[in-house]
């Protein structure tokens, strides 16, 4: 199945990306491959001009349309989600997200911001038309310290939610791929009635 980690931050390098990563990393241990698209690389005047025939951003249009599900990385500024974020949903369709496993993930400075997942994000993503928004994860700068390298540790508590939002993900997808191996196959059409064979001159 294809999973779009989808990165929202506007700076770099940024926690949330690293989140992301983390996140993908979980997922591909389960045998699901991930594109990554980060918001900020996409050319700025096209993506505040909702652009849609730009290159970069029929590109990112397209993995949005080919993926599965989506884990989708922002931080929160001022009780919401980025605003570049904001502008590429915007981009898409009314129902750009139909049929989508979505993941929110949201990181930020304190607890207090954590509600902005519930109240800012989640209900434009649900207005896109997913199959479902699962449980978001959020996490403050202090749960999510590094390593010597750079790696993300987050601490037990935000560790046990993400792994069991990276489950929850997994099984989602899983019952997707049963669901799809059930579904009726288009009916072909019987011999007598395929086109019939040229005349000979």
């Amino acid at each position: 199945m294809n999973v779009l980690l989808l990165g929202g931050s506007p700076s770099a390098p940024s926690t949330t990306w690293r989140l992301l990563q983390l996140v993908g990393t979980r997922l591909a241990a389960l045998g699901h491959r991930s594109a990554a698209l980060q918001v900020r690389e996409l050319p700025a005047l096209a993506l505040l001009r909702a652009d849609l025939h730009d290159p970069a951003i029929e590109q990112a249009a397209a993995l949005v349309r080919e993926a599965d599900a989506i884990v989708i990385g922002t931080p929160v500024y001022k009780a919401s989600f980025s605003g570049v974020l904001k502008a590429f949903l915007d981009l898409l369709p009314q129902d750009g997200l139909a049929g989508k496993l979505v993941l929110p993930l949201a990181t930020g400075g304190s607890q207090s911001h954590m509600l902005a997942l519930d109240y800012a994000l989640r209900p434009v993503l649900a207005s896109l038309a997913p199959r479902h928004v699962l449980p978001s994860i959020y996490a403050t700068s202090e749960q999510l310290p590094r390593d010597a390298e750079g790696s993300l540790v987050p601490v037990p508590a935000i560790a046990a939610r993400i792994d069991a939002g990276v489950e929850q993900l997994a099984h989602e997808l899983q019952q997707l791929v049963l669901r799809r191996a059930a579904a009726p196959q288009p009916a072909q059409a019987p011999a007598s009635e395929a086109a019939p064979a040229p005349i000979p001159a």
